[in-house]
């Protein structure tokens, strides 16, 4: 019986350090007022590759950038059809979205045209350079639930991290239309 106790509280504590693991990201994302990392990586929209460079899509408008954990799992299937469904209301307002994940890019390429709908490209980030670059990992395997909005001059707008799915699209729409209300004619 206090054998059986013993095991029981062992358990209790590895599973309470654990949740608190996971409820913790492995780093701290970027601030507002900082410069985005440059990167160029392989994407996919629709089901076709193409190389994704940040610094290209920036000369076209802001870039919501968000970091999700792994394709096809359930939070991040919510937040892809999320950002599919918004995606014109940031097309409107001169911005692109982009996802990344570790996955690879034949995975992606289903991903983009099941879960995003191939209303946005996502892109490959399998060894984590990217994400570690934006500080968006979670346990060193994965990408976080990070989003980020990025200025035409590559400053860092907003910065937002929830392994919830739920407030993402919300917050960088809000953070694109404040940028757009400032800047009319960019």
């Amino acid at each position: 019986m206090i054998r059986m106790r013993n095991v029981r509280n062992r358990f209790i504590v590895a599973a309470a350090v654990g949740a608190g693991l996971l409820a913790v990201p492995a780093w701290a994302d970027l601030t507002a007022g900082t410069k985005a990392p440059d990167f160029t990586a392989p994407a996919s929209l629709g089901g076709n590759s193409f190389d994704f460079s940040l610094a290209d899509a920036l000369k076209k408008g802001p870039v919501v950038l968000y970091f999700y954990p792994a394709a096809f799992t359930k939070g991040c299937t919510v937040e892809a059809h999320d950002f599919a469904d918004a995606t014109d209301k940031f097309a409107a307002l001169g911005a692109t979205v982009l996802g990344v994940s570790h996955d690879d890019i034949d995975t992606l390429k289903k991903f983009s045209v099941s879960e995003c709908r191939s209303k946005f490209a996502v892109a490959a980030d399998p060894d984590l350079k990217i994400s570690k670059s934006y500080d968006a990992t979670l346990l060193f395997k994965y990408s976080n639930r990070t989003s980020y909005v990025i200025a035409p001059d590559g400053t860092i707008l907003l910065s937002y991290t929830d392994l919830s799915p739920d407030q993402h699209v919300a917050k960088t729409l809000a953070a694109v239309q404040e940028w757009r209300d400032k800047h009319p004619a960019q």
